[in-house]
């Protein structure tokens, strides 16, 4: 049986793990760390994507893994797709961190509403305002609905002109 104490020293062991696309937010941070098991077999760790087809959800995991086993820790890694990753278990350093980076974070959180949404309403076909991350105005434009990664969309500042991504809350 682990000890509270024990899981404890599991996640911040765990807090060194950056993403393999962003590197200066931790995996924790992002929200993809969701829990820490301790079951009959061992340490379970909980992993969810940002995205079904995340693409990096192998490295994380086998960082995890890596991690993991270098201390001597046996754990399985498991990825969890229910319920679905959303913007809003990421921590507001994580989104800062993302800011500072050159990505803007989300900026507002997601409703339950919006989870399952097709179209929107006409009161809702207005904009999203998304700040630049390098200069702070709002005079932004999407360009691109995706950007480097599917979680993320391609904007464009037209003040100081420069490109940025912006992660999608959902």
């Amino acid at each position: 049986m682990t000890t509270a104490t024990q899981i404890e020293e599991v996640w911040a062991l765990l807090d060194q793990l950056t993403d393999p696309e962003i590197p200066v937010i931790s995996l924790r941070e992002l929200g993809i760390l969701r829990e820490i098991r301790d079951t009959d077999t061992g340490l379970e760790v909980v992993i969810t994507p940002t995205y079904s087809g995340c693409p990096a959800m192998e490295q994380i995991e086998a960082d995890v893994r890596n991690l993991l086993h270098s201390q001597g820790i046996p754990a399985k890694v498991t990825t969890q797709l229910s319920p679905a990753w959303t913007t809003d278990w990421m921590t507001d350093a994580g989104k800062e961190k993302l800011r500072q980076y050159g990505i803007a974070p989300p900026s507002h959180k997601v409703s339950e509403e919006a989870i399952v949404k097709f179209m929107p309403r006409t009161s809702e076909n207005t904009p999203e305002v998304v700040p630049c991350p390098q200069c702070g105005s709002h005079h932004t434009i999407e360009s691109a609905h995706f950007g480097s990664t599917a979680c993320k969309a391609l904007y464009r500042c037209l003040d100081c002109r420069e490109t940025f991504d912006y992660f999608k809350p959902y």
